[in-house]
């Protein structure tokens, strides 16, 4: 009888000892899974931080390009206005510039 205590102690040792190297293996395992899966976390969030960045970078330029649409767009408006405030003083520039060169032909005679 004692024998058979012993034999069943020595067994109940193994069990135990086989269910401690299972649970570290399956500690280890739940680790390594752990790290790949915060190492995948990582990459993704840089991932989407440079699709963002890009993202941020396209609307600016866009935005940049828009506003210098206007900008050129407002300039060539103020052009026109301009042309045509000039054309319509042309006339009385060109009758000016004339008499004052007359002026000056009978003063130097």
């Amino acid at each position: 009888m004692k024998i058979e205590v012993l034999k069943n102690i020595k067994k109940a040792e193994e069990e135990y000892k086989k269910m401690i190297s299972e649970a570290e293996a399956g500690r280890v395992k739940a680790l390594a899974d752990a790290q790949l899966e915060g190492d995948n976390l990582v990459h993704k969030a840089h991932v989407d931080a440079e699709e963002y960045k890009k993202k941020r970078i396209a609307d600016a330029k866009s935005t940049a390009a828009s506003r210098y649409d206007a900008i050129v767009k407002k300039g060539r408006d103020e052009v026109t206005v301009l042309e045509q405030k000039g054309r319509q003083n042309l006339d009385k520039t060109v009758d000016l510039l004339v008499s004052r060169f007359k002026e000056q032909l009978h003063v130097q005679s």
